[in-house]
Protein backbone atom coordinates (compact mmCIF):
# COMPACT_ATOMS: atom_id res chain seq x y z
CA UNK A 1 0.00 0.00 0.00
CA UNK A 2 1.53 3.43 -0.68
CA UNK A 3 0.84 6.58 0.90
CA UNK A 4 -2.33 8.55 -0.68
CA UNK A 5 -2.50 12.28 -1.36
CA UNK A 6 -5.51 13.11 -2.25
CA UNK A 7 -5.99 13.96 -6.12
CA UNK A 8 -8.19 17.12 -5.11
CA UNK A 9 -5.76 18.18 -3.01
CA UNK A 10 -3.38 17.92 -5.78
CA UNK A 11 -5.28 19.86 -8.08
CA UNK A 12 -6.01 22.55 -5.54
CA UNK A 13 -2.13 22.83 -5.59
CA UNK A 14 -2.06 22.81 -9.76
CA UNK A 15 -4.56 25.28 -9.70
CA UNK A 16 -4.32 27.47 -7.25
CA UNK A 17 -0.55 27.94 -7.01
CA UNK A 18 -0.73 31.43 -5.40
CA UNK A 19 -3.16 30.45 -2.79
CA UNK A 20 -0.98 27.11 -1.46
CA UNK A 21 1.78 29.34 -1.51
CA UNK A 22 0.44 31.78 0.95
CA UNK A 23 -0.99 28.90 2.55
CA UNK A 24 2.59 27.33 2.82
CA UNK A 25 3.85 30.36 3.73
CA UNK A 26 1.04 31.03 6.89
CA UNK A 27 1.85 27.39 7.87
CA UNK A 28 5.41 28.22 8.18
CA UNK A 29 5.03 31.62 9.95
CA UNK A 30 2.83 29.64 12.76
CA UNK A 31 5.30 27.01 13.10
CA UNK A 32 7.91 29.47 14.09
CA UNK A 33 5.61 31.73 16.07
CA UNK A 34 6.12 29.85 18.83
CA UNK A 35 8.60 27.82 21.20
CA UNK A 36 7.46 24.54 20.21
CA UNK A 37 9.66 21.81 18.41
CA UNK A 38 8.36 20.23 15.66
CA UNK A 39 7.58 17.25 17.21
CA UNK A 40 5.71 18.32 19.79
CA UNK A 41 4.14 20.41 17.05
CA UNK A 42 2.96 17.65 15.04
CA UNK A 43 1.55 15.30 17.71
CA UNK A 44 -0.83 18.93 18.69
CA UNK A 45 -1.55 19.18 14.88
CA UNK A 46 -2.10 15.39 14.99
CA UNK A 47 -4.26 16.21 17.76
CA UNK A 48 -6.60 19.03 16.46
CA UNK A 49 -7.24 16.99 13.51
CA UNK A 50 -8.88 14.29 15.39
CA UNK A 51 -10.91 16.51 17.35
CA UNK A 52 -11.87 17.95 13.96
CA UNK A 53 -12.93 14.76 12.61
CA UNK A 54 -10.85 15.88 9.78
CA UNK A 55 -9.75 12.51 7.83
CA UNK A 56 -6.96 14.19 5.30
CA UNK A 57 -5.55 16.74 8.16
CA UNK A 58 -4.90 13.31 10.49
CA UNK A 59 -3.45 10.93 7.64
CA UNK A 60 -1.29 14.03 6.57
CA UNK A 61 -0.36 15.27 10.15
CA UNK A 62 0.35 11.35 10.96
CA UNK A 63 2.89 11.31 7.98
CA UNK A 64 4.57 14.25 9.11
CA UNK A 65 4.53 13.34 12.72
CA UNK A 66 6.51 10.38 11.17
CA UNK A 67 8.92 12.25 9.78
CA UNK A 68 9.42 14.56 12.87
CA UNK A 69 10.45 10.94 14.65
CA UNK A 70 7.34 10.63 16.19
CA UNK A 71 6.77 6.97 16.99
CA UNK A 72 3.74 4.38 16.05
CA UNK A 73 3.14 4.00 19.71
CA UNK A 74 2.80 7.82 20.00
CA UNK A 75 0.54 8.36 17.30
CA UNK A 76 -1.63 6.23 18.81
CA UNK A 77 -2.08 7.62 21.93
CA UNK A 78 -3.21 10.80 20.73
CA UNK A 79 -6.22 9.21 19.22
CA UNK A 80 -6.27 7.86 23.31
CA UNK A 81 -5.93 11.04 24.41
CA UNK A 82 -8.57 12.12 22.39
CA UNK A 83 -11.39 9.56 23.77
CA UNK A 84 -12.14 11.47 27.20
CA UNK A 85 -12.37 15.40 25.68
CA UNK A 86 -13.50 14.08 21.93
CA UNK A 87 -15.80 10.90 22.02
CA UNK A 88 -14.90 7.54 21.42
CA UNK A 89 -16.04 7.21 18.04
CA UNK A 90 -13.95 10.17 17.22
CA UNK A 91 -11.33 8.78 18.77
CA UNK A 92 -11.46 5.76 17.09
CA UNK A 93 -11.78 7.03 13.69
CA UNK A 94 -8.57 9.19 13.59
CA UNK A 95 -6.72 5.96 15.38
CA UNK A 96 -8.30 4.14 12.29
CA UNK A 97 -6.86 6.62 9.69
CA UNK A 98 -3.42 6.33 11.24
CA UNK A 99 -3.25 2.62 11.32
CA UNK A 100 -3.77 3.39 7.47
CA UNK A 101 -1.10 5.31 7.46
CA UNK A 102 0.99 3.15 8.96
CA UNK A 103 0.24 0.56 7.54
CA UNK A 104 1.28 2.19 4.49
CA UNK A 105 4.44 2.64 5.26
CA UNK A 106 4.72 -0.47 6.84
CA UNK A 107 5.33 0.30 10.35
CA UNK A 108 4.51 -0.90 13.32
Amino acid sequence: MTEHVPEIYTDYRERFPEVASAMDGLGAATQAAGPIDERTQRLVKLGLAIGGVAEGAVRSNARKALDAGVSPEELRHVAMLAIATCGLPTAIAGLQWIEEVLSARDTD
